[in-house]
């Protein structure tokens, strides 16, 4: 037995190794943190030199090899916008005509591809048996082609009898059977196919076209929509809830359904949920302690409610309540109604509106024309015309971008009523957050549009110098979007192009977003279906065309974190139709690399919740609750909207003559997408 000096001893050699351990445990784990950044580099380095050859826009690619390649990742970026789809007579009446007789072994099959299908799954089953019902059959004889590599798509297509190829540059990648399908990209928006599918057998398909599919959908969305809101406006206590308010309630409100027998409620248990009857039955019991059997005291049917007592804290139920039939029922808990009740994001949105200087010229321009300009050089190429530095012959110390649009090339690429609505908001958006569109003129050829001129570069080329950006940085330029949402969410405006080649730094390095084809004044209470945004930054609810509001500015704003502090984005493929099967599945999916700090994480999640309605911003508080948000916590928000806080980095403007100027930032907007020069 040792002596006390010998076991104080023998602990501190203990103490000692166990320390030395815990160093080396550290050293190991610090070695492996460089190493999995290193990895990360590589496979980026990697990522761009590989080429893609999967098959964008089927499920039955899933053999082929799906690589990114720099090309495809820049296409993945741009933005696409369908066409606007209306609920006009004439095509609600061409929809609901073109129904189709099917055998049910038909139907079973084409649901059958539907449900195996990565994204269409996703919907509804009554849309699916609207969608279904829809399709037509065609024949395609073999050696015929279905689609060709290089045309633009509009329709999906359901393979029942024969074989079909897929080539891709004229090399075979795979065959697709019976009860396979593909095309459906083109369901969303005017793509063009980067394969061909021909048939090595005659072969039955059938078809469904893209004008068709979003009416179905749109038709749908509407009609849950409206029906959800009446049977919350027939409710007493709800009906002095503003209209706002009680969309926001249906769309939290889960629809849950029940079987002849089911009990709802149970007397004497505790419960929070309200219940509102869409469709069917139920019976309510009551059994008395004096009695062994239950007494019905009455029936409640379709748009009658129950369980209310439970919203304002009486949690034990006193009854029973069981279905009688098949029962479906619009579901609330006390804590998301208390959230919703108390609402107060009117008043937000007015003191978050109030904090922002106006920053009006006066008639500057009023009475300029366009000779009362003259170009310095030429910044930009795009799709639609180009852009032009130009500054006042009075003034030379007077900048301007001028973007130069052939009016034939926007005509004819269907952008007439994006552009128009773009210019009118934006004329109108008087922030310091938002680059100011100043004055539009025109001639026979050309639309011109003067707007501010933002040579400080975007921050995706500043993304590409950095390779991600720190938290620092990342927060203020975060908090300069939030100020530009809110002012156009005050307005009704949903941006829905949320990404950070749209966001902007003028010479002070203060971010400011750029004009959008996205833009879009959504009235209060309403929703809007056009497909539009960016693949990998777009809401779930835009894809699946569920309809969305400003809500899918939130889900954009926590993708735009994400990317500018990884340098990467959550929901990335080289497969447009994997981005946004990725994007569906969420964001609890998504592995968060190290770059992002436990907070930043938190409020990605919370912006990027796949219910719109639970997601930060569009709750109680509003905009507070993201600028509240413990990541923010700390940040002069005052300081920001009075232009007294200092930016992270102060941008190095060329020489305006010098035509190598980073010009970047005009890569979307009134102009399309745009190329640097030089």
């Amino acid at each position: 037995m040792g002596t006390l000096r010998d076991l104080q001893f023998a602990l501190q050699l203990k103490i000692e190794e166990l320390r030395q351990r815990d160093t080396l445990i550290d050293e190991l784990e610090l070695e492996l943190d460089t190493k999995d950044e290193l990895i990360r580099r590589l496979q980026e380095e990697l990522d761009r030199y590989r080429a893609s050859v999967s098959l964008p826009g089927s499920s039955t690619a899933s053999a082929a090899c799906s690589v990114q390649s720099e090309d495809s990742q820049r296409t993945n970026r741009k933005t696409v916008i369908s066409e606007p789809c209306c609920l006009d007579p004439v095509t609600l009446a061409m929809v609901s005509h073109r129904s189709c007789d099917k055998s049910q072994e038909s139907q079973r099959l084409i649901q059958a591809a539907f449900l195996k299908n990565d994204l269409l799954k996703n919907l509804d089953k009554e849309e699916i048996r609207a969608i279904v019902a829809c399709m037509c059959p065609t024949i395609i004889n073999q050696g015929c082609y279905v689609v060709q590599e290089g045309a633009n798509g509009a329709q999906a297509y359901v393979l029942e009898e024969g074989r079909l190829e897929v080539t891709k540059d004229g090399l075979k990648f795979l065959t697709i059977e019976p009860e396979d399908m593909f095309g459906e990209l083109a369901l969303l928006y005017n793509c063009t196919h980067t394969y061909s599918v021909s048939a090595q057998t005659d072969s039955k398909l059938w078809v469904i076209d893209r004008k068709s599919y979003q009416t179905i959908l749109m038709q749908s969305g509407l009609n849950s929509l409206s029906h959800s809101m009446e049977l919350l406006s027939s409710v007493p206590f709800l009906q002095s809830l503003p209209e706002d308010v009680i969309m926001n309630m249906s769309d939290l409100m889960e629809e849950t359904h029940y079987s002849e027998g089911d009990y709802i409620i149970r007397q004497g248990a505790t419960g929070d949920t309200f219940y509102i009857i869409g469709k069917g039955q139920v019976k309510v019991t009551e059994k008395k302690s004096d009695h062994e059997e239950q007494i019905v005291l009455s029936k409640l049917s379709e748009r009658q409610w129950f369980g209310e007592k439970a919203l304002w804290g009486d949690d034990v139920r006193t009854m029973n309540v069981i279905a009688a039939g098949e029962v479906t029922c619009l579901v609330i808990d006390r804590e998301t109604f208390k959230e919703l009740v108390f609402d107060c994001s009117h008043e937000v949105q007015q003191s978050n509106e109030s904090k922002i200087e106006s920053d009006k010229d006066p008639d500057l321009f009023s009475s300029s024309t366009l000779s009362d300009f003259q170009i310095v050089c030429t910044l930009a190429v795009g799709e639609f015309g180009h852009v032009d530095l130009v500054q006042l012959k009075s003034n030379n110390k007077c900048l301007y971008a001028m973007r130069v649009l052939k009016k034939k090339l926007i005509l004819n690429n269907g952008q007439r009523e994006h552009i128009l609505r773009e210019g009118h908001i934006l004329m109108e958006a008087h922030c310091p957050f938002i680059a100011r569109l100043h004055k539009t003129f025109r001639d026979a050829e050309c639309l011109y549009i003067l707007t501010e001129a933002c040579l400080g570069g975007d921050l995706c080329n500043l993304l590409k110098d950095k390779g991600f950006l720190d938290e620092c940085s990342t927060r203020f330029y975060t908090a300069c979007v939030v100020e530009a949402l809110t002012f156009l969410h005050c307005r009704g405006v949903v941006y829905r192009d949320v990404k950070p080649e749209n966001v902007v730094l003028d010479e002070r390095g203060y971010a400011k977003l750029i004009g959008s084809r996205c833009l879009k004044k959504v009235e209060v209470g309403k929703k809007t279906w056009t497909f539009c945004g960016t693949p990998g930054h777009m809401a779930p609810e835009i894809i699946l065309n569920k309809g969305h509001s400003i809500s899918a500015d939130f889900w954009s704003l926590g993708v735009f974190v994400f990317e500018l502090l990884s340098g990467g984005l959550p929901f990335s493929d080289s497969d447009p139709i994997k981005i946004l099967t990725a994007t569906i599945r969420g964001i609890d999916q998504i592995d968060f690399p190290k770059t992002i700090s436990r907070s930043a994480s938190s409020l990605i999640k919370k912006l990027c919740r796949n219910n719109p309605s639970e997601r930060l911003g569009s709750q109680r508080s509003g905009v507070k609750d993201i600028q509240k948000h413990k990541w923010f916590e700390g940040f002069n928000w005052d300081g920001l909207c009075k232009g007294t806080l200092n930016p992270p980095v102060i941008p190095k403007v060329k020489d305006p003559l010098d035509s190598s100027t980073s010009c970047a930032h005009y890569t979307e907007g009134l102009s399309g997408t745009l190329y640097k020069l030089g």
